[in-house]
């Protein structure tokens, strides 16, 4: 499945990302555990979703396991070297269209934080 990452598509695999011994622990994880788990890995890392795609993609993971329509999460940074709270983090469910176009423009070199925030968070807008 693809699943939007701030401003990069990733491509998660969730069959290789959850092994049936961990499946039990994940179920214990509630949302708003896991969102915390992201607002903590963006805090230490803001560019996760580039630098560390993997992390990205698990996080990406536990999102779908405890929210399965969600298919895009935001997390925000207000400043370089914040605190875990201080981290914004939003979730969406995006139609497949819009996925499939973002997927395609990544493919193609041509997907742009401008471009994702028109198409999906629209923070510019107002």
């Amino acid at each position: 499945m693809i699943f939007l990452m701030n401003d990069t598509v990733l491509d998660v695999d969730m069959r290789r990302l959850a092994p049936p011994l961990a499946a039990a622990r994940f179920r214990a994880l509630t949302l708003p555990f896991v969102l915390k788990l992201g607002r903590e890995l963006y805090a230490e890392q803001p560019l996760l979703h580039r630098l560390d795609p993997e992390r990205a993609k698990r996080l990406a993971a536990l999102i779908v396991c405890k929210a399965p329509k969600v298919n895009a999460a935001l997390f925000e940074i207000p400043h370089g070297d914040c605190k875990p709270d201080q981290v914004g983090a939003r979730l969406a469910e995006v139609g497949i269209d819009v996925m499939a176009h973002l997927s395609g423009k990544q493919a193609g070199a041509a997907l742009t934080p401008y471009a994702v925030d028109c198409e999906v968070w629209r923070r510019m807008a107002a």
